[in-house]
């Protein structure tokens, strides 16, 4: 696998994924923005090109859609952010990003998937639920807020059952 990928999801939009570049970070801190409250900086995304991470893109033609952040520790890929913009969501990009982790997850031999999400974050929970992840925890007051810290539903999908 060379990272790059195309896909045409099921309502028949073509999505290419490949791996996120430096340059990418004006796309992704704007889709940042407009998926959450408070969202990473570009210092932090910086930080996350490293060789233990995957940071992946999706992509509609020559537009970037949406990205994810893993981190490879041992067996573990631990998704650390997973971001649609506005326009293409409801599109089936964030479910097509997430069975692409999966499998190059599975590609480069890690053997779950961990996660967290907010509480309050259902579409995202029943996301990961329809995809096989079970929830295995919660970490009380995990994510800042506005009026206070919420907690994150810790997930988990085995790869090799």
């Amino acid at each position: 696998m060379d990272g790059t990928r195309s896909y045409r999801a099921m309502q028949g939009i073509d999505f290419v994924f490949r791996p996120l570049q430096p340059e990418d970070l004006p796309e992704v801190l704007e889709i940042e923005r407009q998926g959450y409250a408070r969202p990473w900086s570009e210092s932090v995304f910086l930080d996350c090109f490293r060789d233990n991470y995957r940071l992946w893109a999706i992509c509609h033609g020559d537009r970037l859609v949406g990205y994810a952040i893993v981190a490879y520790q041992f067996d573990e890929a631990h998704l650390l952010n997973l971001c649609v913009g506005r326009a293409s969501r409801g599109q089936g990009a964030g479910r097509e990003l997430l069975r692409y982790l999966v499998a190059r997850s599975i590609h480069d031999g890690m053997h779950q998937v961990l996660l967290e999400v907010r509480r309050s974050n259902e579409g995202a929970a029943a996301l990961y639920l329809s995809e096989g992840f079970e929830e295995i925890g919660v970490r009380p007051g995990y994510y800042p807020g506005v009026d206070g810290a919420e907690d994150a539903r810790v997930m988990k999908l085995d790869l090799h059952t």
